[in-house]
């Protein structure tokens, strides 16, 4: 008897090391690329929508390293350890992403704005850009002779469903009952057909759209920040611990100036654009 119960408790007293031994493996690799909390241990994998556009990525392909969110991710992969070929790319609607449940990717990128209420059923990393708002609209339009908020309500919009811009049309502005867009292409559309007068975007999205995608369009005036919109962040699955990592990361960048460098590059407007306040 004795016997055998020295070999149970050998067998278990091995069984608590080889554990004990799992665990401080793991938490040795954490923080580095073959974290075991990764999607896929080895590579960042990353969503992004499809397609993508300028200036946040370009030519539709997020792996080139182009635009301001293609090459933020980049520089924020370096910070982590990966190297570019280590970046694994997915693709997914902005539905899909905002979405709650399960995520088969470490984190996504599509200009997603942090809000309390989807905190509620994501995690969000820090914020690495906080955009202006821009009026969009055609030559002629009513809004180009707007200077308040007043004005602005009298004039047909246009927004994309399910963004921080609707609400903003809806809840800052005060317009009643815009017309509402499943994708940014029908809401371009409606814009040159003529079956609304105005567009509100972020601006770096409405410096591509007038420059390329309705280069008739023009900016007609910046709007002040929505104050529940914190700015872009990178959206996880609720409760994901790798956001510890990827604000590390975040913040790095941020202190060497490497996101004022991309911002610089891919997102700066003309500074002498009209702004309406209220």
């Amino acid at each position: 008897m004795s016997t055998k119960f020295s070999l149970l408790s050998r067998l278990a007293v091995a069984a608590s090391l080889a554990t004990a031994l799992g665990i401080g493996t793991a938490h040795a690799q954490e923080k580095t690329p073959d974290d075991p909390r990764l999607f896929a241990p080895g590579q960042l994998t990353v969503a992004t929508s499809d397609p993508v556009f300028p200036p946040w990525m370009m030519d539709n392909d997020p792996s080139n390293g182009e635009g301001f969110e293609s090459a933020f991710v980049y520089a924020l992969a370096e910070k982590m350890g990966f190297a570019p070929e280590d970046v694994v790319w997915v693709r997914e609607t902005f539905d899909q992403a905002i979405a709650p449940g399960a995520k088969d990717y470490d984190f996504g990128i599509q200009q997603i704005s942090v809000t309390e209420d989807r905190a509620q059923i994501a995690t969000f990393s820090d914020v690495y850009y906080q955009p202006q708002k821009a009026v969009v609209a055609m030559p002629g339009s009513a809004v180009e002779e707007a200077t308040s908020f007043a004005d602005l309500r009298e004039v047909r919009w246009g927004v994309m469903i399910g963004t921080t811009d609707l609400d903003y049309v809806e809840d800052i502005i005060g317009v009643d009952e815009p017309a509402v867009y499943n994708d940014q292409v029908g809401l371009f559309q409606a814009l040159q057909g003529n079956q609304i007068d105005a567009v509100a975007t972020e601006l770096p999205t409405a410096l591509y759209l007038t420059a390329v995608q309705v280069p008739d369009a023009t900016i007609a005036a910046i709007l002040p920040p929505d104050e529940n919109d914190y700015g872009h962040g990178l959206i996880f699955e609720q409760g994901n611990d790798l956001v510890e990592w990827v604000n590390e990361a975040i913040a790095e960048l941020k202190s060497e100036s490497v996101i004022d460098a991309l911002v610089a590059q891919y997102l700066i407007a003309d500074p002498d654009l009209p702004v309406i306040t209220e």
